[in-house]
């Protein structure tokens, strides 16, 4: 399981709306459930607010995962991921904190635009080192939010996507192909949504480069329904549970 939390931060893109037409606001709330195969492995939940770095205004997304039951037997998870960003969606701070089965790393990013520079702050190894980043680059929270904001009515099947992701001390460049339209049964009830395959790198985690399928509510929200991977053993699915504070409607479909 380890890695897997941040997994549902992976998600949406197009064109990119006016900052006032942003698709979420402060006190949006998503809870998952997390199974590894048949077993309810844990819940992670992202949360929306409002915060201040360096004397500026900014959103503050915090997300957390943790496991449950008997999954703690096999391996304790308790995750942290923080993101400050504006309304543009640049990244200036963030945080991850987790604890996966004594994996552990505290690390606190700091970006600057511009400069196309980050601070990487290792508080485990008391280093700090500076990296030199591409122009809109993203963290591994501030990313969904981005996503979000893209305009997918022009999209079509196979169409693909790239984005610039800091992670682990380098650029990563995250993929994603849009797979079509579908109906998903949730717990909430039917959702129209747009499904899509995040292209991953195979062989450390997941079975296969497109072993990864995700789902988000075809609506103006991009609300995260469904997460389902293919890992070297077993398989893990995240399923929304709970949302609070959307912005806009969801898109169900009426029986």
């Amino acid at each position: 399981m380890k890695q897997f939390f941040p997994l549902f931060i992976f998600f949406m893109l197009l064109q990119p709306v006016k900052s006032q037409d942003l698709a979420y606001k402060p006190g949006e709330h998503f809870k998952f459930k997390i199974h590894y195969g048949i077993f309810n492995a844990g819940y992670a939940t992202l949360d929306l607010k409002t915060g201040v770095f360096k004397g500026k205004n900014l959103y503050h997304a915090i997300g957390k995962g943790w496991t449950t039951g008997i999954s703690r037997w096999f391996m304790e998870v308790n995750d942290l991921y923080e993101s400050y960003f504006d309304s543009y969606n640049r990244p200036y701070r963030f945080i991850r904190k987790i604890d996966e089965g004594g994996y552990t790393m505290d690390k606190e990013l700091h970006f600057d635009e511009t400069r196309h520079k980050v601070l990487v702050i290792n508080k485990e190894k008391n280093t700090a080192k500076e990296y030199t980043t591409p122009q809109r680059v993203h963290d591994m929270v501030s990313v969904f939010y981005y996503l979000r904001n893209y305009d997918t009515s022009n999209l079509k099947p196979g169409d693909e996507i790239s984005v610039d992701l800091f992670l682990d001390e380098e650029i990563f460049p995250f993929k994603l192909k849009f797979l079509g339209k579908d109906i998903l049964n949730t717990k909430m009830g039917k959702i129209r949504s747009l499904k899509f395959r995040p292209l991953v790198q195979s062989g450390r985690i997941f079975k296969e480069d497109e072993s990864l399928t995700v789902w988000v509510s075809d609506d103006q929200n991009k609300m995260p329904l469904l997460i389902k991977a293919k890992l070297m053993v077993g398989s893990l699915k995240a399923s929304l549970i709970e949302y609070q504070g959307l912005k806009y409607p969801v898109n169900f479909v009426e029986d």
